[in-house]
């Protein structure tokens, strides 16, 4: 395995990282600003399209998708680092188009859209001129098991009538989402996994209502979740993503990628703890002398550092994996970052709250919202003990 990067990684990597420092870093707070100015909290502030703009002038844009000369074209592995750099920042991803749950979306179109779809609403997601939403989870509903979804979707004619209930639907409150992923049952009485599929719906279609916005552990997203209705909503059947039943295959074709992406992010997230941790604990006095110089401190700097780099390692050979071997082979590895990497991140995030003490609890630093972060997402997603479940499974069946 050689994780060397490529040169054009390391051409991305060193435009990225001054792209970080001399714009990103600095806006978060401006950012944060604009948001709470706003008339309305879930519109995009003027500060994210300035930085949208200059990430188009310098190249560093759709850098996640590789299909069909859409994107960067990148390799997983290739883009692995740069998920990392830009995951340092809550507001990185937004800035070169690389957010869930529109990258997710786009892959999914990318791969199985129609030409017309593609050209309705992969382009302009591309471009960035809407946003979107996956509608899956459901509150009725154990949603981690994906086979109890109760939506349904059936066809009337040339249309398809949507109905049920989803929620943390994350992207339906910015004004500028227009689509829906929807996931429901089109066949509840054919095989197990071909009984779901996902359908293309128009956020403003007659029948969606959205409910109330859902807060993260007390946090407001400007994306906004949403608990969202739909009382028969009609679509054309030409909305289908390709056939009848095949949600989960299509839900599958994108999970390797996507959870990669994830990962990163919270190799990213972790360094940054790391790096704020270490500069307190220099600057912090306490019983005579800076924090670094206490034990239990050191320990927890140390800890943090060998647990990142070796999530960064599994990451990289994960994503090496699906580059050389396809996604399938790669299934184990995928559920274990999944599942690593969120907790690594949270237990360094932990550890440098506690380092801050009152300070990192209050939202004067970026330390609280990583913390309702890397701890919700090991839910989103799949939660963390469906990707042990997988593992275990792949694990047990080498032996029988």
């Amino acid at each position: 395995m050689d994780f060397a990067y490529s040169p054009r990684t390391e051409e991305l990597l060193g435009k990225l990282e001054s792209f970080m420092a001399d714009y990103v870093y600095p806006a978060e707070s401006v950012y944060d600003d604009q948001v709470a100015a706003n008339d309305n909290p879930h519109e995009q502030p003027q500060i994210m399209r300035d930085l949208q703009a200059k990430a188009r002038e310098l190249g560093l844009w759709n850098l996640f998708m590789t299909h069909d000369g859409l994107g960067a074209g990148l390799t997983n592995l290739e883009y692995a680092p740069l998920a990392e750099i830009v995951g340092r920042s809550i507001i990185g991803n937004e800035t070169i188009n690389c957010s869930a749950p529109d990258t997710g979306n786009m892959e999914i179109l990318a791969m199985f859209g129609t030409d017309e779809q593609k050209a309705q609403w992969l382009k302009p997601l591309l471009d960035c001129s809407i946003r979107s939403a996956f509608a899956m989870t459901e509150p009725a509903v154990a949603s981690s098991d994906a086979t109890n979804i109760r939506s349904t979707i059936q066809r009337d004619g040339d249309e398809y009538v949507l109905n049920g209930r989803k929620w943390y639907t994350s992207g339906i409150l910015d004004p500028d989402c227009k689509l829906m992923i929807f996931m429901g049952k089109s066949d509840p009485e054919g095989p197990t996994y071909r009984q779901q599929s996902m359908i293309l719906v128009p956020a403003d279609a007659p029948g969606v209502e959205v409910i109330r916005d859902l807060p993260m552990f007390g946090f407001q997203d400007r994306l906004g979740h949403g608990e969202v209705q739909f009382t028969d909503v009609r679509v054309p059947a030409a909305n289908m993503l390709g056939a009848e039943g095949d949600g989960f295959a299509i839900a599958q074709g994108r999970l390797g990628p996507g959870r990669m992406h994830y990962a990163m992010r919270a190799v990213g997230m972790a360094e940054r703890a790391l790096d704020m941790m270490c500069k307190r604990a220099l600057e912090r006095e306490a019983f005579g002398g800076p924090l670094a110089d206490r034990g239990v401190v050191r320990e927890w700097i140390a800890r943090s550092r060998i647990e990142i780099d070796q999530i960064r390692l599994l990451v990289l050979k994960s994503a090496w994996l699906m580059d050389t071997q396809g996604n399938a082979s790669a299934r184990s590895e995928v559920a274990a970052i999944k599942v690593a990497a969120m907790e690594v991140a949270h237990k360094v995030v932990d550890r440098a709250v506690q380092t801050y003490g009152a300070a990192g609890v209050s939202n004067d630093t970026i330390l609280a919202r990583l913390y309702a972060i890397t701890r919700a997402l090991q839910i989103a997603d799949g939660p963390s003990e469906v990707h042990l479940r997988t593992i275990a499974r792949l694990e047990v069946k080498k032996h029988k």
